[in-house]
């Protein structure tokens, strides 16, 4: 029995926040529809799980450097359509002070036979780059496309 459209969602985020980077494309299927809306800068349609291996891939030393980061204020509602979920909930970073940060996010997820084939994931690029401590690479990003 294929695991169901929260199973694969909670699957996802707890992997993310694990660094279990090498697990989360067998949760897409081989052809998808993954867009982040409010990525800065724009990035382009996910729309295959190779194009996911890449996307979730951490280059060696980078994963080290990354802050510490739990799933947290998970709220996943169902819709009438039963492939369809919206998930609220917040990325947590731990920060090298110990103090914490959340980023909070929504996904609009399709999933078909326990794989996602279309997701929309809404995850606000401020925060998130200020909790990983890149703030200057998001401003960086910002300039040149202004230039």
């Amino acid at each position: 029995m294929s695991l169901s459209p929260r199973e694969v969602f909670l699957r996802l985020v707890h992997g993310v926040a694990d660094g279990n980077s090498s697990e989360l494309p067998d949760l897409y299927g081989e052809v998808t529809d993954v867009r982040h809306p409010m990525a800065t800068p724009e990035s382009e349609p996910l729309t295959s799980r190779r194009a996911l291996r890449e996307h979730f891939t951490v280059p060696p030393g980078i994963r080290e450097s990354l802050p510490k980061r739990g799933v947290a204020d998970v709220v996943v509602h169902e819709t009438a359509d039963p492939e369809v979920i919206v998930a609220e909930f917040a990325y947590e970073f731990t920060l090298p002070d110990d103090s914490r940060s959340k980023v909070p996010c929504v996904f609009v997820m399709r999933v078909r036979d326990g794989q996602i084939i279309e997701s929309r994931d809404y995850i606000d690029p401020i925060r998130t780059y200020t909790a990983r401590g890149d703030l200057d690479r998001l401003l960086a990003s910002l300039r040149k496309g202004v230039s």
